[in-house]
């Protein structure tokens, strides 16, 4: 699966697990995350590896109180928090092998995208840090009733 998706999908379970632990702090299981993502609990758990690994949730096993919530408040993790936690490559990448250096294009084309590239990235990383996930919840319930 993209890392695209793989962080649509760690949105998607931070703002569950934050609908879901508002009124009630208690610990919400994979399988209930995962019914809403519709896809395997399996899946959900690797996903919330990498935001544990993060301390963006923790995790409890065993007795009554078992599976996730938020590790902090959902006003202070912004998506580029998540972002940073789930993809590990940049978004933009060059050539897997080298171009042509006798080319006029394939000499000159990686200095060219790497400025662009790096800017690109600044940019969405920028709004990604001015946007948490008590925002991202807000704005997805307002579309639900719309």
């Amino acid at each position: 699966m993209a890392v695209v998706s793989r962080y649509t999908i760690a949105l998607h379970s931070l703002s569950w697990i934050a609908m879901m632990t508002k009124e009630k702090d208690e610990f919400v299981t994979s399988d209930r995350i995962a019914a809403s993502v519709n896809t395997s609990p399996v899946f959900i758990r690797r996903i919330l590896g990498q935001l544990r690994k993060a301390r963006l949730v923790i995790v409890q096993h065993g007795g009554t109180e078992t599976g996730w919530k938020l590790a902090k408040d959902p006003d202070t993790i912004t998506l580029l928090d998540v972002y940073e936690a789930i993809v590990q490559k940049p978004l933009f990448e060059l050539h897997h092998s080298p171009p042509n250096p006798r080319c006029l294009i394939g000499k000159g084309i990686q200095p060219a995208l790497n400025g662009i590239f790096s800017q690109s990235e600044d940019a969405m990383k920028q709004r990604l840090a001015q946007v948490t996930i008590s925002a991202l919840l807000q704005e997805t319930l307002t579309q639900t009733s719309v």
